[in-house]
């Protein structure tokens, strides 16, 4: 039996610069599934998405996901396509599988935890306080290198990981420090500044965009210590569920945030198309 892609409409091209198409999984002509192919809003024309491939249930197991997922491959290099991503619920265990078997790699995996109604009280000697206009700029150009930094230990060219960095910093804080929503916070014990936090207060949650202990301090309990400083912060704000982002490999962060109940909600893919 022969898997092909058959396109069901025109190539579409998007007011953000990207375009797209959608396909038939068909066997023999049959259609079975359907796959959604794309390119990236923010890296550009030279990285493709898969947006979306499923597999009708009469189907699956029987390796169509798999030529699916070669085939929208083939269809991404004709793009000129040199990467490709992907991003998979944490309760699709197959599609995960299928995804790691093909030679994808987990960057990075979404987190979240439901919250009670009592703030979190920080251990004794602990305190928090506001990031200071004069800590803010230097906190916040470290974590434009180390955010970069992490994109391009994962995948990602060094030009467009320094590139990312600045946009997503620009879109998030555009009043810098000021920004409506965003809290920035040092974590002090004993007196000694220990730690930062960068929390954000959205609608419909709370989300960690940065926790850091000091290299100095690490190894002493002040990283669950930020945990519980952001978890009393959201509580306070009225927010019931607090989520955050971790990037693969940081497995100290990784299993701080499962023992205190964070849970993965998705997974993020890539693979170099060679």
């Amino acid at each position: 039996m022969t898997t092909t892609l058959r396109p069901t409409e025109p190539l579409q091209q998007h007011a953000d610069g990207t375009r797209s198409r959608r396909y038939q999984v068909c066997v023999n002509s049959r259609p079975v599934g359907a796959v959604h192919l794309g390119t990236h809003p923010v890296f550009g024309d030279a990285v493709a998405r898969i947006l979306d491939l499923r597999i009708e249930e009469p189907d699956r197991r029987r390796g169509r996901g798999t030529v699916a997922a070669l085939a929208a491959e083939e269809v991404a290099r004709g793009w000129g396509c040199r990467r490709i991503e992907a991003t998979v619920p944490a309760d699709a265990g197959p599609a995960l599988r299928l995804a790691t078997a093909l030679g994808y790699v987990v960057r990075n995996r979404g987190m979240e935890k439901p919250l009670g109604d009592a703030p979190p009280a920080l251990p004794a000697g602990s305190r928090a306080r506001p990031m200071t206009d004069a800590e803010f700029g230097p906190w916040l150009a470290r974590g434009k290198e180390d955010y970069a930094r992490d994109w391009s230990d994962r995948g990602v060219p060094e030009a467009e990981a320094r590139a990312k960095a600045e946009r997503d910093h620009a879109t998030l804080l555009p009043g810098g420090r000021a920004t409506p929503g965003m809290l920035f916070s040092v974590l002090e014990h004993a007196g000694t500044p220990v730690g930062t936090l960068w929390l954000a207060v959205r609608e419909e949650n709370a989300f960690v965009f940065d926790v850091e202990t000091g290299a100095a301090h690490r190894g002493r309990g002040h990283g669950r210590s930020l945990m519980l400083l952001a978890e009393a912060q959201a509580i306070t704000a009225g927010r019931r569920t607090i989520g955050l982002n971790v990037f693969a490999g940081n497995t100290p962060a990784e299993r701080l945030y499962e023992s205190l109940g964070y849970g993965t909600t998705q997974y993020s893919l890539y693979k170099p198309l060679l």
